[in-house]
């Protein structure tokens, strides 16, 4: 026959048990969790070393186009002042000219 005593202990067996239960179901869904951070930290770290090599790559390319525009500065310099004396020196020539011809 079953005894308000019997009822009793197996409703307390019956909550220990489903604490139990759900003590297992937590650690594992725990470990789940924990083992998903770790994969997205992985891909995290891979992610932020890609973007360090391009940040490079485009400061490398960076550096490398002020170089070059120093350099075209600098010939653009020359040019000018090749062009400056050219022009110095067709300007007396032509006076020299004219005054031949007068």
């Amino acid at each position: 026959m079953i005894t308000l005593k019997n009822m009793r202990n197996f409703k307390n067996y019956s909550v220990l048990i489903l604490a139990i239960f759900f003590l297992f179901s937590c650690s594992d869904l725990s470990k789940e969790a924990e083992k998903k951070l770790d994969e997205l930290k992985v891909k995290s770290d891979s992610l932020d070393s890609m973007i360090k090599k391009e940040v490079d790559k485009v400061k490398s390319l960076d550096s490398l186009i002020n170089f070059e525009n120093d350099k075209v500065k600098k010939l653009d310099s020359l040019v000018k002042k090749a062009s400056s004396k050219l022009d110095s020196i067709s300007n007396e020539k032509i006076k020299k000219i004219e005054k031949v011809l007068k």
